[in-house]
């Protein structure tokens, strides 16, 4: 699969520019596909969400698409991105190193605790939350911003009323079925990443950054970029919680350089055990990517 630095994100954003102003209503889901979507929540004992839309082809997929689901780590996305617009006007907070004891970690911070002795740069801990999700990253990451609730804010400056963060890694990851915290939908967080990566809520530069991270994510082998099309350029973030959660969220350009949004969410609302389920997300991501090509 393919990487890239920030000069490749900027290539590729600016090919994306055309399509997304050329870009209109789309068709709706066929039937074919939403039955294959409940064949594949059937199968794997959950719930899924989708949503897709290919600015090439104008088709879209929806299914579940305005259901509330476990974000998990997602978020981290939308907390960079917060960093890049709020914090870092002119370019010094990026620089700036923090520095953390151990009491500030958590499970699954490895990028983060391998810099106990000299501390990471702000952009080097956004750069580690979404290329290996590191937990304690996005837990700095969130303490520059003044707390969760920043996402919160952060998404509802986009014009989006249903993503919301409450609480910090690895709370957030519980995932119960009756949750109203820390969720968002699959409309909802695709829009996000749409605005962020291929539209104007960044300046150009912080855009081409956060972009670069996404295409180096190490996290969505056994996901997206299992089920995708192997000539697909992806660039996204995934996310893992109880209940079986599974997510991946991003952008993906096909060969021809059209961007695809897409957004898979799923969960096990009835097995609280249950471990996440890489398959299930690489299979819908292969469902909806034939369905919209």
């Amino acid at each position: 699969m393919l990487t890239a630095s920030a000069a490749t994100a900027a290539t590729l954003l600016a090919g994306a520019s055309s399509a997304q102003a050329a870009d209109s209503t789309s068709t709706s889901t066929s039937t074919d596909v939403t039955a294959g979507l409940r064949a594949l929540e059937e199968q794997h004992t959950a719930r899924v969400g989708v949503f897709a839309h290919h600015l090439g082809t104008r088709k879209t997929v929806v299914h579940r698409a305005d259901e509330l689901f476990p974000m998990c780590s997602t978020f981290k996305t939308l907390a960079a991105a917060a960093v890049l617009r709020d914090l870092d006007r002119h370019g010094e907070v990026l620089y700036k190193v923090v520095h953390y004891t151990e009491a500030d970690l958590v499970d699954g911070s490895d990028q983060t605790r391998a810099h106990l002795a000299d501390g990471m740069t702000v952009e080097q801990l956004a750069d580690v939350a979404i290329r290996f999700s590191d937990n304690g990253a996005g837990n700095l990451i969130l303490r520059e911003l003044g707390g969760p609730t920043a996402v919160t804010r952060f998404a509802r400056s986009l014009g989006d009323p249903v993503t919301r963060l409450d609480r910090w890694e690895t709370e957030l990851n519980s995932a119960e079925p009756d949750r109203i915290t820390d969720t968002t939908s699959p409309r909802a967080i695709a829009g996000l990443y749409r605005e962020l990566v291929l539209g104007d809520a960044l300046r150009r530069p912080d855009r081409d950054r956060l972009t670069a991270w996404l295409l180096n994510n190490t996290t969505s082998a056994a996901r997206f970029r299992a089920g995708l099309p192997a000539t697909w350029t992806i660039a996204d973030k995934t996310g893992s919680g109880a209940y079986g959660t599974a997510n991946d969220v991003g952008i993906a350009w096909t060969e021809a350089g059209d961007p695809v949004v897409l957004a898979v969410l799923t969960t096990k609302p009835t097995l609280p055990d249950a471990p996440y389920d890489n398959q299930l997300v690489a299979n819908t991501a292969k469902l909806v990517a034939e369905a919209i090509s």
